[in-house]
């Protein structure tokens, strides 16, 4: 019984590996590393040195640019014989209907994970260098991988079942409307989009996250081969039980599916000194804390013997307790690029911002309106005496003029009480100048 079955598996493997070395599947893998690779390095800024962020951009560039690709490739693939017109010929072939989609289909799946799987290895090898902290998610690699793999395999059938030759782009379009829709709803069920925007800087995904994920795209996959060409279609029904049960756990759970990554979320903080300020960022942005710390040293200096001055600046993501106040709010590709603060003068000028900032309050008539004139020229005074920086809004201002000129030790003790003054204040609480 087994000797007829042994020419038929050559057949099989020598046909697979025909396709493997010629025709669309190695076109499809190199147009799959391009389509990650263009759009993502023209975002470099945006992610290297981010674990999480790296992983956010190539999902949802593989997700919704590579996925209606590979769908489209496959399902040109899938409509090869009805456009040579030897599709019935495949009746006279030895090999099952299942044996012969697979083995057209998996060059298609097999070359755009390859596509995928180089591109990825480009874009770790340019984050890897600016990492603070972290590392990279495999959950993430397995659930684009389980994807792409997935939708060749229905835009193979769809070919096999579709005659009109337009079919490929229409189902490219249709693609990418689909998988980016839910993304612009505001419900859980928009996880169930392999394309949907991840919140990875800081949060990893559940234990359970890859297998999900994979049941989910993966069944609908292996119930769409196996309903077009298996001889006992109801088997079906096994692998798309288990994706509407994997569908419906991910559409349960919706952002739970993440959690905080922690070794991204500790402190890294410069060594406390005497009348300085530490400095306190996440630990993915600590090679930013020299450049951070030298640029607020001339701050530093002038805010030294201030009664009530913040004994230490934190991140503003980790939210400033009492003594505390908020740094400036970078983020890699606006403030941080590549581990450098992009213009270290206006890091200063808004941190001062963030320290001096109230919510203070007059009234709408005319003496309100001079309160407020009052207090947001003494705040811009403030502000350009602590960054050291020419005044945007009040150039040649004669409150910065009265600061300026106000002794050393006169100045620090009007700067505490202007300091002290809380977030939500009356005009009344705002020292004069």
């Amino acid at each position: 019984m087994t000797e007829p079955e042994a020419p038929v598996r050559r057949r099989t493997h020598t046909a697979l590996w025909a396709e493997l070395r010629h025709g669309l599947a190695p076109w499809t893998g190199l147009a799959v590393a391009l389509t990650v690779l263009v759009p993502l390095w023209g975002k470099a800024s945006q992610w290297q040195g981010s674990w999480g962020e790296t992983q956010n951009q190539l999902h949802s560039t593989a997700g919704l640019l590579a996925g209606p690709l590979v769908a489209a490739a496959a399902c040109w693939q899938g409509g090869r014989e009805h456009r040579r017109r030897t599709a019935e010929l495949l009746l006279s072939v030895p090999r099952s209907r299942l044996a012969q989609a697979t083995t057209a289909a998996t060059p298609i799946a097999l070359w755009a994970a390859a596509g995928y799987l180089f591109a990825l290895a480009v874009v770790f090898a340019a984050t890897a260098p600016y990492t603070g902290a972290g590392s990279p998610s495999i959950s993430i690699v397995a659930t684009d991988l389980g994807f792409l793999l997935s939708i060749g395999f229905v835009g193979f059938v769809i070919g096999r079942l579709v005659r009109w030759r337009l079919i490929a782009p229409v189902l490219a379009v249709c693609a990418y409307v689909g998988l980016g829709f839910p993304g612009y709803l505001d419900v859980a069920a928009r996880f169930l989009s392999p394309a949907q925007k991840l919140i990875l800087d800081g949060y990893v995904p559940v234990w359970w996250f890859a297998p999900v994920l994979v049941a989910w795209t993966g069944g609908i996959a292996v119930a769409v081969l196996l309903g077009y060409a298996a001889r006992r279609r109801h088997l079906a029904v096994v692998p798309l039980a288990l994706a509407i049960a994997a569908g419906t756990l991910i559409a349960h759970t919706g952002e739970d599916l993440f959690r905080d990554d922690p070794a991204v979320a500790r402190k890294v903080c410069t060594k406390a000194a005497p009348g300085t300020p530490q400095i306190c960022m996440r630990a993915s942005d600590a090679p930013v804390l020299p450049q951070a710390s030298k640029a607020l040293q001339g701050m530093f200096s002038r805010l030294e013997g201030v009664p009530g001055a913040p004994f230490r600046f934190v991140d503003n993501e980790s939210g400033p307790k009492d003594g505390e106040a908020a740094l400036a709010h970078v983020r890699r590709g606006w403030g941080i690029t590549r581990n450098r603060l992009t213009d270290p003068h206006r890091y200063v000028r808004e941190t001062a911002l963030g320290l001096v900032n109230r919510d203070c309050k007059a009234g709408p008539d005319e003496k309100g309106r001079k309160e407020d004139e009052r207090m947001a020229r003494t705040a811009d005074a403030v502000i350009t005496w602590l960054s050291g920086e020419d005044s945007l809004w009040y150039p040649n201002s004669r409150h910065l003029a009265r600061l300026k000129a106000m002794p050393d030790a006169q100045r620090k003790v009007w700067l505490g009480r202007f300091l002290a003054v809380p977030a939500d204040c009356t005009p009344a609480e705002v020292p004069v100048l």
